[in-house]
């Protein structure tokens, strides 16, 4: 039976694509293809996550968009680390979660960002 077998990007729109490509590239290390987006290798721990909320969720707050992207990284700490050289700070973290690390921050687009360092398999 014909299905979906996983999530193939994540496409939206802003202001200043130019912008937020080189925000991207900085602060979260982003390889910027020159087509102008990023492509990531499939790896061997984690998952790519469908999840829809409910309206009146906060979980993506503080930002305003219906939607929130979560990245898989392999170093939280370095992320983070790299992050701080550029000025922004998590809006929070959770290193006791049983599916991994996580920490959140915004894009200068007001996009939520959760990153994620999976468990080892």
């Amino acid at each position: 039976m014909a299905k979906v077998i996983g999530l193939g990007g994540v496409f939206f729109k802003v202001e200043n694509a130019d912008d937020l490509r080189a925000w991207y590239r900085r602060v979260l290390g982003f390889e910027i293809e020159p087509w102008g987006g990023a492509a990531f290798p499939a790896l061997g721990r984690g998952a790519a996550i469908w999840s829809p909320f409910r309206a009146d969720s906060n979980y993506f707050a503080p930002s305003q968009a219906t939607f929130m992207i979560n990245l898989m990284v392999d170093d939280l700490d370095g992320v983070l680390e790299r992050a701080k050289t550029e000025g922004v700070e998590p809006l929070s973290r959770d290193d006791s979660d049983p599916n991994g690390r996580f920490a959140w921050l915004l894009d200068p687009a007001g996009l939520k960002i959760e990153l994620w360092e999976p468990k080892a398999a």
